[in-house]
């Protein structure tokens, strides 16, 4: 594996390096027919060229890159991103523009919106490098109105770290696993039911079946709930696997 590795490595070497002689002898060319070595794209191009390349990252772009630098393809990124979120072009000539602040709003909750994941730092990021100049307490006062984050003077909601504490007294979990064990009949599996107290990991083994059924599950949801001694007494909430 390791050796097939190597060689798939070099490969993918040798296939870079071709490339990159080949770019040279391309813009060598250019060079003697036009006098310069610009080559001009159309837009598509440039969105094609630019989506790869920010694949690569500044450093890799670098070292393979060779018609145009690191910095031109990530600023033609930049701009396929601003593009993309702003909405002017869609606007035509049906009404006025719309103003700074709810161009901001807008790009705010589009962002928010395609990446749950991001805050108002990432997004005051994004908004940055496109060129919009805007503070995040702005940003992160337009997520809250919208209940994109939770309202710092609000009511404090409670974790579900801090609620499964506060109920663990409460609750049980219930389960089967199989084991294999030699009888008369030779080799057999048997299911075993068992319920877990989750506060105190106290196990109780319910019932031991070969092909449990509907009735036996009946009589043992019978003795896990007697009001006396069952095993459950006491719990308001079981977990459990959904049936199939």
């Amino acid at each position: 594996m390791v050796a097939l590795a190597g060689w798939v490595n070099r490969e993918q070497q040798n296939v870079v390096e071709y490339l990159k002689e080949e770019n040279r002898i391309l813009r060598e060319k250019l060079r003697k027919k036009s006098g310069h070595d610009r080559i001009v794209l159309d837009v598509a191009e440039k969105r094609r060229l630019a989506v790869a390349a920010v694949k690569l990252g500044r450093d890799l772009l670098r070292q393979v890159g060779a018609l145009f630098a690191p910095e031109t393809l990530l600023r033609w990124h930049r701009g396929l991103i601003a593009r993309k979120y702003d909405g002017s072009e869609r606007h035509g000539k049906r009404g006025p523009a719309p103003t700074k602040a709810n161009m901001v709003r807008d790009l705010v909750l589009k962002m928010a919106g395609e990446n749950p994941s991001w805050g108002y730092g990432r997004i005051f990021g994004e908004l940055k490098e496109l060129g919009y100049k805007v503070s995040w307490q702005t940003i992160r006062r337009i997520m809250l109105e919208h209940g994109l984050l939770d309202d710092p003077y609000g009511p404090k909601r409670m974790s579900w770290k801090t609620f499964l504490q506060s109920h663990f007294e409460c609750i049980a979990a219930a389960d089967f696993f199989s084991v294999e064990a030699w009888t008369l009949k030779g080799l057999r599996r048997y299911l075993v039911f068992f319920v877990i107290d989750i506060a105190s990991r106290r196990v109780e083994i319910a019932g031991i079946h070969a092909d449990p059924c509907e009735a036996q599950m009946v009589q043992i949801a019978r003795n896990l709930t007697d009001p006396e001694n069952g095993f459950l007494k006491g719990k308001r909430i079981l977990i459990h696997d959904r049936p199939r």
